[in-house]
């Protein structure tokens, strides 16, 4: 693959980094505009997303006859990294899970209808979604086939029954992408359904309370009794659930990886500057040879993180699903952005644990990055069962044509 970028991405990343210095990290910087689960308050958001509208950064990851820019995978890579040197970029772009993922599954596979009533309202903010599947034990958590919420077919409706936890977003979502059991077939068993929070038969039981800063929405657990959803709401075909699951979840943990890169690197500019004026024992931090091996450590592997995201990126935009490459992509990122949160944390001493940097905001919501859309563990297993099935292949060249 070729590691240049195109003089338009280059536009696009230039202009999104001047965005976020100008409007976004500013906002950051005042603790009035965060509300109570250390979110940005959604009315300073609103303003804020109006001006990235007015200066053509909305929703650039997708198609022009969407309402996107059409940048590719790639030029998301490089663009997403940029936007998440703030805490509040991605959603300032419309470009914050879940409803990332859910415009670019629904602009996949939508119908003609569905493209209309779901998503358009989610390109244009005027919704916010969420893709409820998490179920609690002994439901489905990374593994799809032990999915227990059911939908049974009465005529052209379906009615749904089950639970759901962990579901992002759900408190302020309208929108809802569903899975769903309508066989036991274990290949064609599954279900993707479209429903609106105004449906009746459903609630939310709890929001549930975590570690990190939360999501606008935070993280729900649902109840599922008797929610009517009409055939039309179908994405796909019945039985194709587990096809719109991978159409959607592979993108969307990449997308997760390139925000990631983008608050690593952030991590690490708070702690360059931090050493390069605190001085102690009469030598600045940045001259101790202890601090400079952690940083030089740190940036080699965020380089790396880089170097694998825009693999399964290309891969991606050449029409791969980029399994292996998403999930190595996952592992290393997930994994160098707490060392990133630690590292600063660490270099910033007491500082770095106050709320006088985003630091400690970071380090919190790092923690989840190596849970959430594949455990750690789960994504090696996946490499290898790709090292068994492949051999010697696992690390094949692509050959030109």
């Amino acid at each position: 693959m070729d590691f240049t970028i195109s003089p338009r991405v280059e536009d696009y990343r230039r202009r999104i980094a001047a965005f976020v210095d100008a409007h976004v990290l500013p906002l950051e910087a005042e603790r009035a505009n965060y509300d109570a689960h250390e979110n940005i308050r959604t009315d300073v958001l609103d303003t804020v997303r109006e001006k990235a509208k007015a200066e053509g950064l909305w929703c650039l990851q997708l198609k022009k006859e969407t309402g996107g820019q059409e940048l590719g995978r790639m030029g998301m890579a490089v663009c997403y990294e940029a936007m998440n040197r703030s805490l509040f970029g991605p959603a300032v772009f419309n470009s914050a899970a879940p409803d990332d993922g859910n415009m670019m599954v629904l602009e996949a596979v939508g119908t003609p209808y569905q493209k209309q009533r779901w998503l358009q309202p989610i390109v244009e903010g005027k919704v916010r979604s969420a893709f409820a599947m998490t179920e609690p034990s002994p439901g489905s958590g990374s593994d799809p086939s032990m999915m227990l919420t059911r939908a049974e077919r009465r005529g052209d409706i379906y009615v749904v029954s089950g639970r759901k936890w962990f579901i992002t977003g759900a408190e302020e979502a309208q929108h809802f992408i569903l899975l769903a059991r309508t066989s036991d077939d274990p290949r064609k068993g599954l279900t993707a359904f479209l429903f609106d929070r105004d449906q009746p038969g459903w609630q939310i039981d709890r929001r549930i309370e975590i570690m990190g800063p939360e999501e606008h929405g935070g993280h729900c657990e649902l109840t599922f009794d008797g929610l009517e959803i009409p055939a039309k709401d179908v994405m796909l075909n019945e039985g194709d659930g587990l096809k719109v699951t991978q159409i959607r979840l592979g993108p969307a943990r990449l997308t997760h990886c390139m925000r990631w890169l983008g608050l690593s690197k952030r991590c690490v500019e708070i702690a360059t500057e931090y050493a390069a004026r605190r001085e102690g024992f009469g030598q600045r931090l940045a001259d101790r040879e202890s601090v400079q091996l952690m940083l030089g450590d740190l940036a080699m592997k965020i380089e790396i993180a880089r170097l694998l995201v825009m693999k399964a990126a290309w891969a991606l935009d050449q029409g791969s699903f980029a399994r292996k490459e998403v999930s190595m992509a996952k592992i290393q990122v997930a994994n160098v952005l707490h060392q990133a949160a630690d590292t600063a944390l660490q270099i910033n001493g007491a500082r770095g644990y106050s709320k006088d940097t985003p630091i400690e905001w970071i380090y919190r919501y790092a923690r989840q990055a190596r849970l959430v859309d594949g455990a750690d563990e789960v994504h090696k297993m996946v490499l290898n069962r790709h090292l068994n099935e492949e051999g010697q292949d696992f690390w094949r060249w692509p050959v030109d044509g």
